[in-house]
């Protein structure tokens, strides 16, 4: 049984990451209700092990089990997920008033990056969100993933490429038509 000051700095530590560790879980599961499922059997795994938890990146930490706990339903619901929609826009600029033409080319451009992101394997994919989604350093991601440095720059640059060319082959392809 947690006592309520262990609680309320579980809350302080793991609550703000809240966002954070559902981004991962969407990603990684590729649905809304598989991620939230998700997310809910990782901050109950937090908390029973937070006695644990000596400090330091609370977010970190809490990614790591996000991360374990995905791969761990992932093992256990080996099904295909079709793509789902994801309702976080992937825009990187927004003009004052964009026009009709504009705002139909953002969302074309960001269902492709969706779709794109969704379709690297799990491995690439999970470095591309933490590092370009959620802002974590390379070192951050090789704790989380309990991988060598030079595998995570590796991974990410291996999964960079794969977007780049996923992205750009359709664009190719409509030149030569």
């Amino acid at each position: 049984m947690q006592d309520s000051n262990q609680i309320a700095r579980f809350e302080q530590a793991a609550l703000p990451h809240l966002d954070a560790a559902y981004n991962l879980a969407r990603w990684l599961t590729r649905n809304d209700h598989d991620a939230q499922d998700v997310v809910q059997e990782t901050y109950l795994r937090a908390l029973k092990f937070f006695g644990g938890f000596r400090g330091g990146d609370g977010r970190a930490w809490l990614l790591t089990i996000v991360r374990h706990t995905c791969y761990d339903w992932l093992r256990k619901n080996r099904r295909y997920e079709p793509l789902a929609d994801f309702e976080e826009e992937l825009q990187d600029i927004e003009s004052e008033n964009p026009g009709p033409e504009a705002m139909l080319l953002r969302t074309v451009e960001s269902q492709q990056l969706r779709r794109a992101l969704e379709e690297l394997p799990i491995e690439f994919r999970e470095v591309v969100i933490l590092r370009d989604l959620e802002g974590l350093s390379y070192k951050e991601i090789a704790d989380i993933a309990s991988l060598p440095l030079g595998t995570v720059m590796s991974r990410l640059a291996r999964a960079r490429r794969r977007l780049q060319q996923s992205l750009t082959t359709p664009i190719r392809e409509e030149a030569h038509l």
